[in-house]
Formats: C-alpha cells, structure tokens, sequence
C-alpha cells in the first residue's frame, strides 16, 4: 500500500545559512517555529519536527548552523545572531509571532538568541540544553565533532557566556519550556531544573524517565506537547 509523500519544503540559503521552510498549504500560519539542531547535527535530523508543526498549522523553519550541513562559514560566537537571522527570515513569509526550538548546543543556542531578542521571541523551547562550559570543554576534548569551527574565539566564548544569566531574563515576555532526558549522557538533567529555577514565568520543566541526549527529539508526544506550550504562547496568549 502506497502512501502519499509529504509535501517538501522550499530550500533556501540566506546570509550563508542553508535553510528548509515548511508552511502549512491551506491557511496562513499565526506562529512559526525556528529549529537549532545540535552540534555535528543538520537540518534534516529535525524535519520530522518541522513536518509535526506543518500539520498543526505553524510555520517551521530549519537551518544549518554555521560549519555545518550545507552551511557556509564555520561555527563561532555569531551562533544567537544566527538564529535571530532566520526569525526574521520567517517573519519576512509572514509569520507574525516566532518561537525557538533548539536541542543540545541548539539548546543553548535558542536560549541566548531569546534572550537577545528584547522579547520578539515569544517562546522558547530548550531539549538538554547544554551550558557554555560544558560545550567549551567537549570542544577542547574533541568530543564534539563533525563541523568546522574557529575553535579558539569560539572557546573563549562559549567560556564567558552565562546561559543561566540569559535564562533568567527572558520572563515575562519569552515563554520557557525546558525539556530533558532523566538518562542523558552528555548534559546532566540537573542542567535543565538549575535554568528551571533561575526562570521567571511563564516557564515549565518537563524531567523525562531514562532516555538518553538525544530520545526527546524525535518523540512524536512530547514533539506534539512542546508545540501545544508554543501555541498556548504565542496564539493563545
């Protein structure tokens, strides 16, 4: 039995960053969602995310990070400004409110690109964040691999940012949602429930059941339950 493929997403490059959108068919979106992918990932591995908001008709819109996929660059310190880039590349399709959707370093990522955005962002939803520190040391270890970094300016960076600090000023104007594997390997749960605790509302922290850095992601639940937070944000509110 043949089923029918999902419809593709218009390819792009913008500023040098490679880019798929995906727009709902029969109506305008009122909210669209950014995607960061985590460190070594690409586009591709969050198109199963894009495809869920798609069908619930929000705007998605995933790219590659600097130094990877099909990306030009290598990745640095620009990282947050990225992100804000392709916000308002979505903004440009007529997308009237934005969220972020990162995991891992996109985690962290769509945290401090909020956190920049004096409030444009409505919603942020964080999968095992990972802090500056943390990033900065597998760096160095060469535990983070597969894309091309200006690894010194980038440590030093990644050493001087204080993801709580940028957490704990997004409220009230970004809602937060943090998510994160009881089980992950990579960055500690208790990550997620310090930045939990330095947030102000509205914010909510969901603490999965084993599960490891990267079970969250592509769970069609929790994919659907951190949509539903973005649209209660940012359409509902």
């Amino acid at each position: 039995m043949k089923h029918p493929l999902p419809p593709r997403p218009e390819l792009g490059t913008h500023d040098g960053l490679a880019y798929a959108l995906f727009l709902p068919q029969d109506e305008a979106p009122q909210a669209g969602v950014v995607i960061c992918h985590g460190a070594g990932s690409a586009k591709e591995s969050h198109f199963d995310f894009a495809r869920t908001a798609r069908d619930r008709g929000l705007a998605a819109l995933a790219y590659d990070a600097r130094g990877h996929g099909r990306s030009e660059g290598a990745l640095g310190p620009g990282m947050a400004g990225d992100a804000l880039g392709m916000c308002d590349l979505l903004r440009d399709q007529g997308v009237p409110a934005i969220a972020i959707r990162g995991s891992s370093l996109g985690g962290f990522t769509a945290i401090l690109a909020a956190a920049a955005s004096h409030g444009t962002v409505g919603a942020v939803v964080a999968l095992c964040p990972s802090p500056g520190e943390l990033l900065a040391r597998g760096l160095r270890a060469g535990e983070l691999e597969g894309f091309r970094a200006d690894r010194e300016p980038l440590e030093r960076w990644l050493e001087s940012v204080d993801l709580t600090e940028a957490t704990a000023s997004l409220g009230p104007a970004t809602a937060l949602l943090l998510m994160h594997a009881r089980g992950d390997e990579q960055v500690p749960y208790t990550v997620s429930e310090e930045l939990y605790a330095a947030a102000a509302e509205p914010k909510r922290l969901l603490v999965m059941p084993g599960g490891h850095h990267r079970s969250l992601q592509h769970d069609v639940e929790l994919q659907n339950e951190s949509l539903r937070f973005v649209e209660r944000a940012l359409v509902s509110g």
